[in-house]
């Protein structure tokens, strides 16, 4: 059997090999954010026939202007959400899509403010915190029947652990990919951020209830040994359940367009993120927990 455990310390370097970039980016530059937290200039049109999204997006950024949505409001009719725009640009916007598609009416146009706010920022962040102080809890409980010396909560804190160790990867990859390239955080970002924790808390719980019912079987094994074998009877469970996820996200990579593209990118580096601190991280953690600091 595969010493795992045994190479825990090599499994923390790569996190933090993959996580300390992305804290420094983030502290240096933050993140990008788009105009769902900034606020930005609503347009609606109503065209003579429908038209491709994707090409409409195309030709507005050619004119030097992102957009952040479109999306159908009607029959032929199309709500396109860009940053703040002063009247010439707009004129612009109307005018390059005049052009490609023919003659359009302007339905409305409109200043608006930001779709997440400080105080919803504030509520999320509020939330995370207590659902992870609630997952300590329950784990504690689902698990107070673990054979002593090891401790049911301590189960709890390194899924944590895990969790808060995917949340920072997957921030600090888009502050990287947002100084570098240009890359905006939106509502879909944050939408993909919680997907990701409810994802690592699974994957974790997996691992961790595989541990506690081989732990009063191998009594007489160490708990490095338990976490060895309990890992290696989960592993191709794990690893089977991710790819089925990762390989749907690639299709939607390859053919859900322009729209989804960062929010696909957001899942596929949280699903990765979450399968391997599952496996390595949160179970190497507890081990090292339970050995060496624990007593």
């Amino acid at each position: 059997m595969t010493d795992l455990m045994g190479k825990k310390w090599w499994f923390f370097a790569l996190s933090l090999l993959v996580i300390i970039p992305g804290l420094v980016s983030l502290v240096l530059y933050g993140l990008r954010l788009g105009i769902d937290f900034t606020g930005g200039t609503l347009l609606e049109y109503k065209f003579n026939t429908a038209i491709d999204k994707n090409t409409a997006r195309q030709e507005i950024n050619s004119q030097g202007i992102e957009v952040s949505t479109i999306v159908d409001s009607g029959t032929d009719t199309y709500i396109f959400r860009t940053k703040p725009l002063d009247q010439a640009k707009i004129t612009e916007v109307k005018g390059a899509l005049e052009k490609k598609f023919g003659p359009l009416q302007e339905v409305r146009q409109e200043s608006v403010g930001p779709v997440i706010g400080g105080e919803t920022t504030r509520n999320a962040f509020i939330a995370v915190i207590l659902a992870s102080v609630m997952i300590v809890i329950y784990l504690t409980l689902a698990f107070r029947k673990v054979p002593k010396p090891a401790s049911s909560w301590r189960f709890g804190v390194t899924a944590v652990a895990a969790l808060l160790h995917d949340v920072l990867a997957l921030v600090g990859i888009f502050s990287i990919l947002g100084h570098f390239f240009g890359v905006e955080v939106d509502v879909l970002f944050i939408t993909a951020l919680l997907t990701v924790i409810g994802f690592s808390v699974h994957d974790t719980i997996v691992v961790f209830d595989r541990i506690r019912e081989n732990l009063p079987k191998y009594l007489s094994r160490s708990f490095t040994e338990v976490a060895n074998i309990s890992v290696a009877q989960t592993l191709a469970r794990s690893l089977n359940t991710s790819l089925t996820v990762v390989f749907v996200l690639l299709a939607l990579l390859l053919f859900g367009g322009e729209t989804i593209k960062w929010f696909v990118v957001a899942l596929l580096v949280g699903i990765i993120s979450g399968t391997y601190s599952s496996i390595f991280n949160a179970t190497a953690l507890l081990t090292l927990w339970e050995e060496h600091l624990g007593h």
